[in-house]
């Protein structure tokens, strides 16, 4: 059995012994695989071993385990319910969340009362099938769906086709035109031509009804099931018995034409709702199965990355994905990282630099030393985060779950009384009119209205390296009226920048810098590097030559300097602090690195903290948008106030403690405002948490506290205002989508009990407003910006 290349596993990989046993819960048709016993095959998941491909320990109790699983079958928020009470159902299940937008569920359960093999089992008992979220097999899978469903529709299509051209007659023909021979004649052919529609393009509504039969439950699928089986008998019994009460007119062309939209608008559903996922998936199925790691003797052998452990060697070829967090030893290449950072375009890479996991390695071959692997890859940790959100339901979509089955309760109700009420009248028309109710009510269109929007904009966000912890956040950031930055590591950089340049008369700027310069190299303190980064920026790096370094930890460098034209003419140099240097010190709010050679002083340097590029641009947007924005910083006031100064904010505090801050929020949200909170994350803690909504900034984001909503791994400050424009927009995409769904459901349903509205018609209206909501959802993620940053 092969797949494509495309197919590959992901954070950790399945095992060769697991993937084989999976086979035997797929279908054989579908994917090939022998037949076997579901049950035994699903028991290869009770080894412990196997756990840390699809779930992860929680943090809060030893022994509980989170699992993330693809639910397959779901079709609506009556089927995640149904799933949910499934999964709830089994002792040592702790909780279960299905998201019916995603087509995921996480599931909490407790190893000592339960293994994987059980709950799966009941998920599959229930009639849906749930396998690990990092399935090797899923895009095939979802392929081979997609392939199927499109048979159905084109099968559907045909014999519409070929059926209304046999029923136009009917339709056109003047009193006494039409013989009833030929009437009959072509009512047999339109039966004939609907067999096809009914056994082969409908066997998915009616299996799915008849497993909601015999589970004693209630979906989607069952009332359109309804609908298309009363239609067909009614028009059966009148092409088998033309005298008979149900004899006066046939519906097979309404029947073929509301089966066709109906595929027609699922096969549409099916392959938006595989946009949202292949951008989870498409993160996910990022590493290799295997790569190609040193052995002692300097000989490369191919392992599983499961394998793998910190210090090893690996060679990543140019095409290959980096399987662990690690350093380049050898070698230099491009390495795209745009689905982990957010950068768009490939970054260069080469010995001593840094590279993660899940970014690819664009242009040579490459050795690098793992450092980091499994779960304590950035690359896991972006994958655990985008798993939750992936199943996490926001408040008005639980609403609209638990609305689900109720609503589809009312639909049958409401479908017995029309027919009732009609039956005296007319009876064909009584059972038409209830085949209408039954097919135009659509409570998917509801349910998905708001998981489509905000799937589709944390999609958009962690293309853009912003990842969403919770999609309730969105909720809660469009909201806000006010914005509170922290300083260093936020608005700032962590590095340093030089700023002013004081030298004894006689000497240059330039030349000092250029002397200062050959000290720092050799050194890797922060000072040092900014003093580096202004040379090399200026061009006058290697006009001095440093000989005999000598570092003193927190004091600074000592060094025996010559001219690189006249190197034995030499003197010795020092940088570092006034105390190392042996000046006097001068009062300034900023850093000073001071040179001497030993005996006078010789240059001071000020260093300032690297303000982001876009910060001003980003601080004024917020503005522009109405939004009041603070800095609260743990710096001393003059600091604050110089950043506070150069980006345009007008409201900021220094020499904050966390509880300063957390004071301050309060205070804020008692007088009535919606505050976010933008923070590096380390020690920002407490106010990222009783923020309405919150930021965590920075490269080291995967690593900081669990309190932020919106985690940002890039290094653009303006992600924060495209979030909060994006949240905005999101949620007017869900109100659109829900007053759709009810202002549709609303019109349509009574037309239909009033027998003003025909099945075929109905069908067109239950297809396009599913349809109608996801488009409309994916607005969102075709709106963001491309990002340009280099």
């Amino acid at each position: 059995m092969t797949f494509p290349v495309e197919s590959q596993s992901s954070l950790l990989p399945l095992t060769p012994r697991f993937r084989v046993e999976l086979g035997a819960l797929e279908d054989e048709d579908a994917l090939q695989s022998p037949p076997g016993d579901p049950l035994e095959a699903l028991k290869i998941l009770d080894d412990e071993q196997e756990w840390s491909a699809f779930s992860r320990p929680d943090a809060t109790q030893s022994g509980r385990w989170e699992s993330n699983v693809m639910i397959e079958g779901m079709h609506c928020a009556a089927c995640a319910l149904t799933v949910e009470d499934a999964l709830k159902s089994i002792p040592g299940v702790v909780s279960a969340d299905v998201s019916a937008g995603s087509q995921r569920a996480k599931v909490l359960w407790q190893a000592q009362a339960v293994l994987p093999s059980r709950w799966m089992q009941a998920v599959r008992e229930s009639g849906y099938r749930a396998v690990p979220a990092n399935d090797a097999f899923a895009r095939e899978r979802r392929r081979l769906e997609s392939r199927k469903a499109l048979w159905r529709l084109m099968v559907a299509g045909l014999c519409m086709m070929q059926v209304m051209m046999y029923a136009l007659p009917a339709y056109i023909a003047d009193p006494g035109d039409l013989s009833a021979e030929m009437e009959h004649l072509l009512r047999w052919a339109s039966w004939v031509l609907t067999l096809p529609v009914i056994i082969f393009s409908c066997s998915p509504f009616f299996s799915n009804a008849w497993r909601d039969i015999v589970h004693r439950r209630i979906s989607m699928d069952l009332p359109v099931a309804l609908g298309m089986l009363i239609t067909f008998v009614v028009s059966t019994a009148g092409t088998f018995d033309p005298e008979g009460i149900f004899g006066r007119e046939v519906f097979f062309d309404s029947l073929t034409m509301f089966v066709f939209f109906l595929l027609a608008g699922r096969w549409f559903e099916l392959r938006l709702r595989d946009r949202t996922a292949g951008a989870l998936e498409v993160l996910m199925n990022r590493l290799p199965d295997s790569i190609a790691r040193q052995k002692a003797d300097g000989e490369f052998e191919r392992v599983p990355i499961r394998r793998l452990q910190p210090g090893d060697v690996i060679q990543v070829r140019a095409g290959e994905a980096f399987p662990a967090d690690g350093v380049v030893v050898r070698g230099q290449t491009s390495v795209d990282e745009s689905l982990l950072t957010g950068e768009s375009r490939p970054v260069a890479r080469a010995e001593g630099d840094t590279v993660i996991s899940g970014s690819h390695n664009l242009a040579a071959v490459v050795l690098a030393r793992v450092e980091r692997v499994g779960k304590e890859t950035r690359f896991a940790q972006i994958v655990d985060l985008m798993e939750s959100a992936s199943t996490n339901k926001p408040h008005l979509a639980r609403l609209a779950d638990t609305i689900a089955k109720p609503f589809l309760i009312g639909v049958l109700v409401a479908a017995s009384l029309a027919c009732l009420y009609w039956w005296d009248t007319d009876p064909e028309r009584a059972l038409m009119v209830a085949v209408s109710v039954l097919i135009v009510t659509c409570p998917c269109a509801l349910s998905l209205a708001t998981p489509a929007a905000m799937l589709s904009a944390a999609g958009a966000l962690a293309q853009r390296g912003i990842l969403v912890r919770r999609l309730d956040a969105f909720e809660s950031l469009a909201a806000v009226d006010t914005v509170v930055f922290d300083k260093t590591g936020t608005l700032t950089r962590d590095a340093m920048v030089l700023g002013q340049t004081q030298v004894r008369a006689g000497m240059d700027a330039s030349q000092a810098l250029a002397m200062a310069a050959s000290l720092a190299q050799n050194s890797l303190h922060p000072a040092s590097r900014a003093l580096l980064l202004a040379a090399q920026q200026q061009g006058v790096v290697g006009q001095w030559l440093a000989s005999h370094m000598l570092e003193v930890p927190g004091r600074g460098l000592t060094a025996t300097l010559a001219q690189a034209t006249e190197p034995e003419q030499s003197f010795e140099i020092r940088l570092g602090s006034a105390e190392h240097c042996g000046v006097a010190p001068r009062a300034s709010e900023v850093l000073q690195v001071y040179m001497s050679d030993g005996q006078q002083w010789l240059a001071t340097f000020e260093l300032q903290e690297a303000i982001r590029p876009d910060a001003q641009a980003t601080i004024a947007a917020l503005k522009e948008d109405g939004l009041a924005v603070h800095l609260l910083s743990g710096d001393a006031s003059d600091a604050a106030r110089q950043v506070a100064d150069a980006v345009g904010i007008q409201a900021f505090q220094g020499q904050c403690s966390p509880q300063d801050k957390l004071d301050f929020l309060r205070q804020s949200q008692l007088e009535g405002h919606k505050v976010a909170v933008v923070g590096d994350g380390l020690n920002d803690g407490p106010i990222l948490a009783g923020a309405h909504a919150s930021f965590a900034f920075g490269q080291a984001v995967p690593l900081a506290q669990a309190q932020a909503d919106f985690l940002v791994s890039g290094s653009r400050l303006s992600d924060v205002a495209l979030a909060i424009s994006l949240s905005r927009r999101t949620l007017a995409v869900v109100r659109q989508n829900l007053w759709w769904a009810a202002g549709y459901n609303a019109i349509c349903v009574p037309l239909a009990v009033a027998g003003m509205l025909p099945a075929w018609l109905a069908g067109i209206g239950m297809a396009s407003s599913s349809l109608l909501v996801v488009a409309n959802a994916l607005r969102l993620s075709r709106a963001q910006p491309q990002n340009k940053e280099i």
